[in-house]
């Protein structure tokens, strides 16, 4: 999966060091390829209006979208999306996965 995050100056960099710091802290920044970009051509192919914004790719499954753009969310916004979108090493490590184990399809109580 690509992280990419659109724009530049100091709101791009503030993105990048909170995707940084929320991708390490849940043991997922080695999952993910993370990519900045200012193209042009990307955005118009996104519909990216405003800076900074944070996309994502999966080649596997021919996905690409924008997440949200014109804003640099918190910390615990980015944490928690992470978590519904790729799950967690932490979550994994423990039997569980990001519902908590509450979703009931798997026999160890987490999900697949």
């Amino acid at each position: 999966m690509i992280i990419k995050l659109v724009g530049e100056g100091l709101e791009l960099t503030q993105l990048q060091d909170l995707v940084n710091v929320s991708l390490t802290e849940l043991g997922l920044l080695d999952l993910v390829t993370l990519e900045t970009t200012a193209d042009p051509a990307y955005k118009m192919e996104l519909g990216i209006t405003q800076n900074p914004a944070l996309c994502i790719e999966e080649s596997s499954i021919d996905f690409k979208d924008m997440i949200f753009e014109g804003v640099v969310p918190e910390k615990s916004e980015l944490t928690s999306m992470f978590v519904s979108i790729l799950g967690s090493s932490e979550s994994e490590e423990g039997g569980g996965c990001s519902t908590g184990g509450s979703c009931g399809s798997c026999s160890t109580g987490g999900c697949s």
